[in-house]
């Protein structure tokens, strides 16, 4: 089998595997309320697989040095769920997402053009987050109800993931560590709960999804900042095992911390 050949089988591979995943992912998000269902948004759907993928085609310390530009990328995604959440209160879909997607893109381009350090990018992260969680407090509460997906709406998400997996892939050998993992996390999670959340429940209700989201995104800071440290001493696959179970520990943390507080 020829490079290329081999290249392109395993390309579409991956590109299934991952958008498996997205898809099971966000079923559940959507049939489990703002909180499960901003929390399930926000765990590696889509970033580790790809990460998966960087560290075999580049190894430990191309997964590490990604990490810090998927961290700034996190900061970013706040200011895309904020951005969403705020106007989706009174805007349509169209202009609610548009927004969001604005400020995502100049904020990328500015990011792409500077050089982030771990520490600038915590302190980038821990700001962002702040004033994000103040601002959307009022809006975690609002109660969304159950959606069931439907085949066309399952189809365009795992062409979206499939094709943000063929995009980081292929350009990871061209466009660096920090950028492939400014792009590997793309809001694509979010975009489509918007997409499909908003037409059928509303902008209040799917903004306590993204409102809810916002948390999540905390722990994918943290697990960023693990994956960073831990890539070039212990090696990609147990730095990425890692990294996997603090994001999925920090999300029941946060699960149970909110549920308890409920109870009480």
């Amino acid at each position: 089998m020829s490079p290329e050949v081999y290249f392109t089988v395993t390309l579409i591979v991956r590109m299934a595997v991952t958008a498996a995943f997205l898809l099971a992912a966000t079923v559940t998000a959507e049939r489990a309320g703002p909180l499960i269902g901003g929390l399930v948004a926000t765990l590696p759907i889509s970033a580790g697989p790809i990460y998966i993928f960087l560290a075999i085609d580049h190894g430990a310390h191309f997964v590490g040095e990604s990490a810090i530009g998927s961290l700034v990328g996190n900061a970013i995604n706040v200011v895309f769920a904020l951005t969403y959440a705020l106007l989706a209160q009174r805007r349509s879909l169209a202009i609610s997402l548009s927004g969001a997607f604005v400020l995502w893109v100049s904020l990328t381009w500015l990011t792409n053009h500077t050089t982030w350090s771990l520490p600038v990018a915590i302190a980038l992260n821990v700001v962002v987050l702040g004033v994000a969680l103040v601002l959307t407090a009022r809006l975690r509460h609002i109660k969304a109800p159950q959606v069931k997906a439907r085949w066309h709406d399952l189809v365009m998400r795992a062409a979206m993931v499939a094709l943000l997996v063929g995009v980081v892939v292929t350009l990871s050998y061209h466009i660096g560590p920090a950028a492939s993992g400014n792009l590997a996390v793309f809001p694509i999670v979010l975009t489509s709960i918007i997409f499909i959340l908003h037409r059928r429940v509303g902008g209040p209700a799917t903004a306590a999804v993204m409102a809810n989201a916002i948390i999540g995104l905390s722990g994918f800071g943290v697990a960023c900042i693990v994956l960073n440290l831990t890539a070039d001493p212990l090696g990609a696959a147990l730095a990425l095992s890692l990294t996997l179970a603090v994001s999925f520990g920090y999300n029941l943390i946060v699960f149970f911390a909110r549920r308890s507080l409920v109870a009480a």
